[in-house]
């Protein structure tokens, strides 16, 4: 099975929550990472404390895991337009990241893999939307 993982896909695998590890492990033949999930990742670790560990872990990861990167090329572009317009026309809002998330996928006829939601409202791309992890107690 082809999969697309959105960042809050990455920061769990990354952690080592099971029912990720597992999934990746089951079903992952081919797996992509959005270059837009790369730019929220990369953010993300800049407002960290432990930013070049972070960055180091990334960089195995797609290694180990031979991912593709999904860029933002011509064809990303116009499937953007179309998931956009679908939203606009269906009166639905999704983060505008994640709009780019979606064109990747189609792009790559991929399932996204994600925890969000409002990719329930995309039409163009399948989504496996895992429950959210216990919240650990303080």
């Amino acid at each position: 099975m082809k999969l697309v993982l959105d960042t809050c896909i990455y920061s769990d695998f990354a952690e080592g929550l099971p029912d990720v590890v597992d999934l990746l492990a089951a079903s992952g033949e081919h797996l992509f990472m959005p270059s837009v999930v790369l730019g929220e990742l990369s953010y993300g670790f800049m407002k960290g404390s432990r930013r070049d560990f972070n960055e180091r872990k990334l960089l195995q990861i797609i290694d180990e895991l031979k991912m593709e990167i999904v860029t933002v090329d011509q064809h990303v572009a116009r499937k953007y337009g179309i998931v956009y317009n679908s939203l606009v026309k269906k009166g639905k809002r999704i983060p505008i990241n994640d709009v780019w998330i979606a064109a990747c996928c189609m792009e790559t006829g991929g399932t996204l893999l994600t925890r969000d939601k409002h990719f329930e409202c995309v039409d163009q791309i399948e989504a496996i939307i895992m429950k959210s992890p216990p919240s650990s107690p303080l």
